[in-house]
Parts: structure tokens; C-alpha cells; sequence
């Protein structure tokens, strides 16, 4: 199973760059991994944040495949320990599906349309983090959580 990380927008912090490429590299030795950013949306700061939100699903859901597993990054969503993860990514790569599609949502968070379709919501904290953090974070638990499943030693519990 292929995993993935759909965002939109581009990174724009060079230092939140160089760690997410850093951890990709890792990753790659325990996956095969794949990280796909949506374009900015024009002229976003002048609209409405719902209209943000349906322009920001529509082309989410242009991206979504039918064998997919939607898993949403999303502060209400459920929260794991690391070996709550690595035993959860462990269950899900064992599916049916081809690829395990983590979403990460703009600036507003998704639209309806978006959570109609995931498979399932996590939390990467009860804390507020700027999108762009939430993606060197959760680069960096898959990781984790990806050397638990191989017993390599980088967690300790």
C-alpha cells in the first residue's frame, strides 16, 4: 500500500521545507510515499472562509480515488499514542485499499463535502497548530510510527 499526504498550499517557511523533505527521505525507507500539494487558491484572503473551504474540497475531491482510505488531519479527530498509531497504520495498510490519503486541510479546515468522504478523522493534538506545522508534525509521527512497525529503535517508550 502506497501512503500519502495531500495538503493545500505550498510550504512557505524554508526551515518547515528541510524538515519535511528530511523525514520524507526516512520514510521512504520503510514506504513508498508520496506527498502531493494543492494549489493556493486565488485571491483567498478577499473571500468568504466557506467559499475557501468548498473551492479548497473541490479539488481535494478531484484527487480522491475510489480505493483510497481518507484519513483527515483534523483537531476533532481521534488521538493516538505513537503505538496507538504504528498499531492503527499496521491495521489500515493491511486493507483492500491502495493508498492511505492523510488530508491536510487549509487555513479553515474542510468543507462538508470532505468529511462525507473520508474514512476516518485524527488528531494530532487538542492544540491549534498553523497548517504548515501540522505537516513537518505528522511527517515526522509517520515516521515514528512507521521504525515501531519495523522495530527499529528511533521511539522509545
Amino acid at each position: 500500500m502506497k501512503l500519502a499526504l495531500l495538503q493545500t498550499g505550498k510550504t512557505d517557511e524554508p526551515y518547515i521545507r528541510e524538515g519535511i523533505a528530511g523525514y520524507e527521505k526516512r520514510i521512504s525507507r520503510y514506504a513508498r510515499y508520496e506527498s502531493l500539494t494543492l494549489p493556493d487558491i486565488r485571491n483567498a484572503k478577499s473571500m468568504p472562509s466557506q467559499v475557501l473551504r468548498e473551492k479548497e474540497a473541490h479539488q481535494m475531491l478531484e484527487v480522491f480515488r475510489p480505493d483510497d482510505m481518507i484519513i483527515l488531519l483534523d483537531d476533532k479527530g481521534k488521538e493516538f499514542t505513537t503505538l496507538q498509531l504504528a498499531a492503527f497504520l499496521t491495521e489500515k495498510m493491511m486493507s483492500s485499499k491502495k493508498r492511505l490519503l492523510f488530508v491536510i486541510g487549509g487555513a479553515w479546515g474542510f468543507h462538508s463535502s470532505v468529511y462525507d468522504r473520508a474514512d476516518f478523522r485524527l488528531s494530532l493534538s487538542q492544540l491549534t497548530f498553523s497548517h504548515q506545522l501540522v505537516r513537518l508534525l505528522f511527517t515526522e509521527q509517520l515516521y515514528r510510527a512507521l521504525t515501531v512497525i519495523a522495530g527499529d529503535p528511533y521511539h522509545h517508550e
